[in-house]
């Protein structure tokens, strides 16, 4: 993802910080017209990244093929756009794909929610109290990529789930709940 291939050259600039920079502020140009991008459909976005993106990424392709023999292969840079050679495909895999982020910090945010959680879950006395845990724990996370609060959601979950048609319980689901 390119948010990974942002991270090897900005720590290569401290090491070499023409490459660097001049790497950092094309993948600010990448970014820059993801945010031009992010209202429209996925069409649009897949057309805006052909026109926009496409022709700054061809370049810098042009530029990493032209750096990599000219720095020391070990150093930081080297690295980095070693990477970014090594990924060529698939960090061009989001421009044809207009579902798709530039990167996947989206997902990465999420799955820190399990890491956390596995820590938790050694606490919570047995497997009946770590999977209960962990339900809530989804719950929430459910609750909060939806712009749900939490504590109101419980809450009206925990009075109407008694009473509430057994056919109807899809309903609950907090994307569903908030739309009721």
């Amino acid at each position: 993802c390119w948010a990974h291939t942002r991270r090897y050259f900005f720590e290569a600039k401290s090491s070499d910080a023409v490459r660097g920079s001049y790497a950092l502020a094309v993948i600010a140009q990448l970014y820059q017209a993801e945010e031009k991008a992010k209202d429209f459909d996925p069409e649009g976005r897949q057309e805006l990244r052909e026109k926009e993106s496409l022709p700054i990424l061809l370049q810098f392709h042009e530029w990493l093929e032209a750096q990599i023999s000219q720095v020391l292969p070990k150093s930081p840079i080297h690295q980095a756009i070693q990477y970014a050679l090594n990924q060529w495909q698939a960090l061009l895999r989001y421009v044809h794909d207009g579902r798709l982020a530039i990167d996947n910090n989206a997902a990465e945010r999420e799955l820190r929610r399990v890491a956390v959680g596995r820590k938790n879950f050694l606490f919570a006395g047995n497997d009946a109290g770590g999977d209960r845990a962990a339900i809530l724990y989804s719950l929430i996370a459910s609750c909060q990529r939806n712009s749900i609060d939490p504590l109101a959601y419980l809450t009206d979950l925990l009075q109407r789930v008694l009473v509430y048609p057994a056919r109807k319980v899809n309903d609950l689901i907090p994307a569903n709940w908030k739309r009721l």
